[in-house]
């Protein structure tokens, strides 16, 4: 497996009736996700390549350590950032090394804690910190949130996205200040201003086909 470039390193997606009323919600869930895709600065390709590498990882660890562990598997861009809780330090090597092996992957961001398995009101918190930032950089305006995915563990806010230097700093600026945020962890793939626009334009047809924009 390639190591992960620089810029992407961590830094300090009758009965007739009711069966048209059962599938509703997947129709509904397949039209909120393709508005998402095209929302997404990520090409097709790579959103789905994301969400198969998230549940395969977590799959896999989840198998290998059980309840000993808690384990969560970001994929971004097809570069994957482990948090949470694994027993030791052996555990924590193994958990990066299982999630490289999954096809696609093209990096790690190993973020994994050798400490016991945090509790369900500690995970409440840090959902509820993510709900905090993501309104705030709502509220913000100052650049577009769909370019910025928020995780928060432990109290610690990871971003990941493709974004330029400008997105990233304001990014940061607005994750940091928020209530309940001990630290910022920056995972970000920076591009130009042009790179941005681009992708930001990229006609549907080519997010579809995930072509790269030109």
């Amino acid at each position: 497996m390639k190591r992960i470039q620089p810029y992407l390193l961590a830094t300090a997606l009758g009965l007739l009736p009711p069966l048209l009323a059962g599938c509703f919600p997947v129709v509904a869930t397949g039209v909120a996700s393709g508005a998402l895709m095209i929302a997404d600065r990520r090409s097709t390709g790579a959103y789905v390549d994301d969400e198969a590498i998230e549940w395969k990882v977590e799959d896999k660890i989840k198998a290998r350590f059980g309840d000993r562990a808690h384990v969560n598997a970001t994929s971004y861009n097809r570069t994957v950032l482990l948090t949470g809780e694994v027993p030791d330090q052996a555990a924590r090597d193994e958990a990066g090394r299982l999630a490289g092996e999954i096809s696609n992957v093209k990096g790690i961001v190993n973020e994994l804690r050798a400490t016991g398995v945090s509790s369900l009101s500690e995970r409440s918190n840090d959902t509820y910190i993510t709900s905090k930032v993501k309104a705030r950089f709502l509220d913000s305006q100052r650049f577009s949130v769909n370019a910025v995915k928020v995780v928060t563990e432990a109290g610690v806010c990871y971003l990941l996205g493709i974004v330029t230097q400008g997105e990233a700093d304001a990014a940061t600026e607005v994750a940091r200040t928020t209530s309940g945020v001990l630290k910022v962890v920056r995972v970000f793939e920076i591009v130009s201003g042009d790179t941005a626009r681009q992708l930001d334009t990229r006609p549907a047809e080519q997010k579809t086909s995930g072509s790269p924009a030109k």
